[in-house]
């Protein structure tokens, strides 16, 4: 598994976890099924704490992404739709909340906005 850590990302080292993670299983890099490294083998890969990874794993299990079996690890879930379709809508907000910083600096307005937008969405 190829987890990126950034110690100058703003976002806790768990999130970052998470999120890869959560990446890699909507666009089915990993797939129901697939085991995941132990707790203590992505920490050691890493170099991080055995915490840090546990309170990701558990952010991810209790997000419905992975299921942990004692004794046996962890999991990529099956897939819930409406989990994948709200994890897309937050990565969508996010993106949307940052392009209205930049406008608001730029002074373009909702009306321009919603052009780009249309234009950008017809040429996909």
């Amino acid at each position: 598994m190829n987890i990126i850590i950034s110690n100058s990302s703003s976002q806790p080292i768990y999130e970052q976890i998470c999120t890869q993670i959560k990446s890699m299983i909507i666009t089915e890099e990993l797939g129901e099924g697939d085991s995941l490294p132990s707790m203590r083998l992505l920490a050691k890969e890493l170099r991080i704490s055995v915490i840090t990874t546990k309170r990701a794993y558990e952010e991810l299990e209790r997000d419905g992404f992975i299921v942990s079996i004692t004794g046996k690890g962890s999991f990529v879930a099956a897939k819930n739709l409406d989990f994948v379709k709200e994890e897309h809508l937050r990565n969508i907000e996010n993106h949307m909340h940052s392009i209205l910083k930049i406008a608001t600096i730029c002074g373009i307005t909702l009306e321009e906005l919603t052009e780009m937008l249309a234009l950008i969405y017809k040429e996909d």
